[in-house]
């Protein structure tokens, strides 16, 4: 945990920005696997990690905005619970670690909060993604309606990376860049995905720590979320990578690099991972505050179309193509996303509240309403970088049925990359007071590097 003074300014500083009613965060409960004694890992939510900080299951706080008290909820260890688990503190020291004074039993909560709803007092919460994140109130609809002025106020204040967070999320990103180099040097001929999954998760489990998300390890590049890992590498596939690991406090780190089987990339996959490069580093320079994230977003799409025209695949400016949305034929998803807590920070709390204002609203076209960020980053945000070309078969049979974008399309030429799959590269960005810069260590993605330790 950090001290709990930072604790306690967060609270604080949440009260301020609430300023009425309670405050309901609930902490997360094991979840069995299939009986009760065998539960998944745990990981606590993560907004009670950051008002709170205590990494524990069974507690909830609620906070109450007017009076300006605290209480946090949950039980003392029973005899029978210290037979199997040790010693453990009870509820008060962990209050006292994180600087909350009142401490109740679990089964008190309920009372407070049904009182509260009797006395027709607001009680904010957030959306919730688990049963026991709802509200056990006398009132069937305070669960059913997420408090707005919570959601913004929490968004407020998780967007901005302290030093301390950053601190975690480059610890985060230097076990990940080891799992990477890993998987650079052991992607071979003849190896399981899943053996290079095994090896990066392996990394994650001697540093102590455990993955941010399910790694994505696949020569099928271009399914973006492939939870599939079982294929057996040929020479002259090219794997995608995307992985990160959480650090001690669970921050996340999210890296993507594209790897040669065989150690080199061929003539054809050279030419695409070097047009997705420079949109990288073309969208990591573009990346300073005041900067709408779409226009990133809008810069990377052009120079991917750029790179397309360059071979011959699309035709027309580039900027209309992109106007016309054409791009996302290729590119269909975000260029980037928050990061901190979660990987895709705070995406519970709904992405339109986190990427988006009232005026900088989702655009529903393919690709486009795949954005997560599109509003203005400001210092202290902690963003990816992560632009790709994707070979989508059945995207490109529709849209060639449909006649879709042909003036800026040639398909034929399209065809012949039917096969390819995909490349995406993929850095962590902070938002500084007069531009950005690269978080964590530099982990190898010139053509020249990641080909050295794919031969190695």
């Amino acid at each position: 945990m950090f001290p709990k003074e930072i604790y306690i300014q967060r609270r604080d500083q949440l009260k301020d920005r609430v300023r009425s009613g309670l405050i309901f965060l609930p902490g997360n409960t094991e979840s069995p696997m299939n009986y009760a004694a065998n539960a998944y890992p745990f990981r606590q939510d993560s907004t009670f990690l950051y008002y709170f900080g205590l990494d524990q299951p069974g507690l909830a706080a609620v906070i109450d905005a007017e009076e300006g008290t605290e209480c946090l909820f949950g039980d003392d260890p029973s005899l029978d619970d210290i037979v199997w688990t040790g010693p453990l503190p009870l509820l008060q020291d962990r209050g006292r670690e994180v600087g909350v004074a009142r401490t109740a039993p679990r089964g008190e909560m309920e009372k407070t909060l049904r009182e509260a709803a009797r006395k027709g007092r607001m009680i904010h919460c957030l959306p919730p993604y688990r049963p026991e994140h709802r509200v056990p109130s006398a009132d069937p609809q305070s669960c059913s309606r997420p408090s707005p002025d919570l959601i913004r106020a929490v968004a407020a204040q998780r967007s901005v990376k302290s030093p301390e967070e950053i601190e975690q999320i480059e610890i985060a990103l230097d076990i990940t860049g080891r799992m990477q180099v890993a998987a650079m040097k052991m992607a071979k001929p003849g190896i399981l995905e899943y053996e290079a999954v095994g090896t990066m998760e392996g990394i994650m489990v001697s540093s102590g720590v455990r993955p941010a998300f399910g790694p994505i390890f696949s020569a099928h590049g271009e399914i973006m979320h492939n939870p599939s890992s079982g294929n057996r590498l040929r020479g002259g596939d090219i794997v995608i990578n995307d992985s990160g690991a959480e650090s001690p406090f669970h921050y996340a780190s999210d890296i993507t690099r594209t790897i040669p089987i065989g150690g080199r990339f061929s003539a054809r996959q050279r030419e695409i991972y070097a047009i997705v490069l420079n949109a990288q580093e073309k969208a990591i320079v573009a990346a300073a505050p005041g900067v709408e994230w779409r226009e990133v977003h809008r810069l990377a799409a052009v120079v991917l179309m750029e790179g397309l025209r360059s071979l011959g695949l699309v035709t027309g400016d580039p900027q209309e193509a992109v106007a016309a949305s054409a791009h996302t034929l290729f590119f269909p998803t975000g260029v980037g996303h928050m990061m901190g807590l979660d990987v895709h920070d705070m995406e519970s709390l709904g992405e339109d509240y986190v990427g988006y204002t009232d005026t900088i609203r989702r655009n529903p076209e393919f690709g486009w309403r795949y954005l997560r960020l599109a509003k203005l980053v400001e210092p202290g945000y902690v963003i990816t970088v992560e632009p790709g070309i994707y070979f989508i078969p059945a995207l490109i049979d529709r849209w060639r049925a449909d006649g879709k974008h042909r003036q800026f399309i040639d398909y034929d030429k399209v065809e012949a990359y039917r096969h390819f799959g995909g490349i995406r590269i993929e850095d962590d960005i902070l938002i500084t007071k007069d531009g950005c810069r690269v978080l964590g260590p530099r982990i190898p993605k010139t053509i020249p590097e990641v080909e050295a330790l794919a031969s190695a």
